[in-house]
């Protein structure tokens, strides 16, 4: 049964540009996006948006991306100043869908469109050079507070005041903070397992985890 869940705090899109950051560098990234009122929402993505790292980021896999609107209140506070709209590269802004609360198969319409959970977001550098702040990497790693990316099960139009409805709950019941936990500060090879055993799971993600569970074998058993 559908029912409310979340709302849109902020619909952006982006198209790769450069960007210049510190000692007059520069790179070609997608993560700047702008604030739009309804855009259409297929398989590969947004219309108007896309990624410029096509190995790290971007894919059916990795469709969207959405990051929880209260840790902005946070990290504002620790660096002392106001972030730009979607600093971390997200498609969707949303509020009452924290990382502890979303679960790696869960499913939400939004607007017309259906989407379905698929990894946690592994933040890169571009974060920081974007937000001007050397600590934000650093600090969504030791917290977990990565924001997640999503597949697209059915295609369709969002608008800015769409509503989230959860749709289906997956029934392992992993959360995105979990899997976070275990990636990045964990080495119970029983957790990844029990995260890769989750059929909605990323490949790129079910990569990682066995790369990890293989190097943490060799170890114990040399």
């Amino acid at each position: 049964m559908e029912k409310s869940i979340g709302t849109i705090h902020t619909l952006a899109v982006g198209m790769p540009k450069e960007l210049n950051y510190s000692n007059g560098r520069s790179m070609i990234t997608g993560i700047e996006k702008q604030e739009v009122q309804e855009v259409y929402l297929g398989k590969s993505g947004f219309e108007g948006d896309d990624v410029a790292d096509k190995k790290h980021h971007g894919g059916p896999d990795r469709a969207v991306c959405l990051y929880p609107a209260e840790h902005y209140i946070q990290w504002e506070q620790e660096l002392g100043k106001k972030l730009p709209t979607a600093t971390f590269g997200e498609n969707l802004t949303v509020t009452n869908m924290l990382e502890a609360d979303v679960c790696i198969g869960d499913t939400y319409k939004i607007g017309n469109a259906v989407i379905q959970i698929t990894q946690g977001r592994i933040p890169c550098s571009t974060i920081d050079r974007y937000a001007k702040a050397d600590i934000l990497l650093k600090r969504l790693i030791e917290t977990g507070y990565t924001g997640y990316l999503a597949r697209v099960l059915i295609e369709g139009t969002i608008s800015a005041d769409s509503t989230i409805e959860l749709i289906e709950r997956h029934p392992a019941g992993i959360s995105v903070l979990y899997c976070n936990e275990v990636y990045y500060k964990n080495n119970d090879v029983g957790a990844m397992k029990n995260i890769q055993a989750v059929d909605a799971l990323a490949l790129d993600w079910q990569q990682k985890l066995e790369k990890k569970i293989q190097s943490l074998q060799s170890r114990v058993g040399k």
